[in-house]
């Protein structure tokens, strides 16, 4: 026998054991949907692997050989564990249960995806939620996580993102803030007020100059590199800053200062890895993410492509 386990094709062991099932090898062929000469072929060259005749014709029939009986038995094996196989994998398949993680700015990760996570449950109560705080654009690379939440566009060829709705991010500040140092009617009463930036980040003072807001850098008394922290911040009354709205609103806290600034908007990608898109409990979750988030461009790489 010159073929070994490893050696052995299992399309062939397939054609082998169909052949001995039906009786004929036009069957066989019917059976697995392939010509009488392809399943000639397979047996023929199985045969040749192992150094075995398997067949005898007797007439116009085909019979086992006293080697081919031998292997029946290990053959009907083989055939029965792939079929578990398959079934177990189908079954796999549909079972929404297992971990799913989740990296996101901390802001989104702390006020934006609870809600989203409660509706998850109602239709996926298997899935147990990883949440990762995090800026890094490298997670998914890293494999630390299955689905980002990122405000800049992925580059890598193994990522698929969706392009959703944009964040919107505007001025606000504590009542208790307002309350001593005065409701601004206009852009010029924030000459003097106090601000809360982002480090190292330095154009919050350019991009509120375009609108009309005279402040400097020197406005900006306090420096985080957080948006979590920056919102605490703003609720503590230290100051005015810019923080999201979708987590700025839930607070009965805050106010939104001079409300008919156009806000600033950040872009959002939903992003996930390409060999996890195929994962039943990961699609599921990124589909909840995207329906939340709103659906911009359709889901594309960093060049657009069709994710599925």
């Amino acid at each position: 026998m010159s073929a070994t386990l490893s050696g052995l094709d299992w399309n062939q062991m397939r054609a082998f054991l169909a052949t001995i099932e039906a009786g004929s090898l036009s069957a066989a062929a019917r059976d697995l949907g392939l010509t009488q000469p392809t399943l000639s072929r397979q047996i023929a060259a199985l045969e040749a692997d192992l150094g075995l005749l398997l067949f005898e014709r007797v007439g116009r029939r085909l019979t086992l050989s006293e080697a081919g009986r031998h292997l029946a038995e290990h053959a009907r094996a083989m055939g029965a564990a792939a079929d578990r196989l398959a079934i177990t994998a189908s079954s796999q398949s549909q079972v929404l249960e297992g971990r799913v993680r989740i990296t996101a700015v901390d802001i989104l990760a702390a006020h934006v995806l609870p809600p989203i996570l409660q509706k998850l449950y109602s239709i996926a109560p298997g899935i147990e939620v990883e949440i990762i705080a995090s800026n890094s654009v490298d997670d998914l690379m890293r494999r630390e996580a299955d689905i980002a939440i990122r405000h800049v566009q992925p580059d890598h060829d193994d990522l698929i993102a969706r392009r959703c709705r944009d964040t919107e991010l505007a001025l606000y500040a504590a009542t208790s803030f307002i309350e001593k140092f005065g409701r601004p009617a206009q852009a010029g009463d924030l000459a003097e007020a106090p601000f809360i930036g982002y480090a190292p980040d330095d154009s919050v003072d350019q991009e509120l100059n375009k609108r009309g807001i005279p402040v400097t850098r020197g406005n900006f008394r306090w420096l985080c590199v957080s948006s979590l922290v920056g919102l605490e911040l703003i609720r503590r009354g230290l100051g005015v800053g810019l923080t999201f709205k979708d987590a700025a609103d839930q607070f009965s806290d805050l106010e939104r200062v001079l409300p008919d600034m156009e806000p600033l908007r950040a872009p959002v990608w939903l992003t996930v890895h390409r060999e996890l898109r195929t994962s039943p409990r990961i699609r599921i979750v990124f589909d909840v993410l995207a329906e939340a988030f709103g659906l911009g461009a359709e889901a594309n790489r960093a060049t657009p492509a069709n994710p599925d």
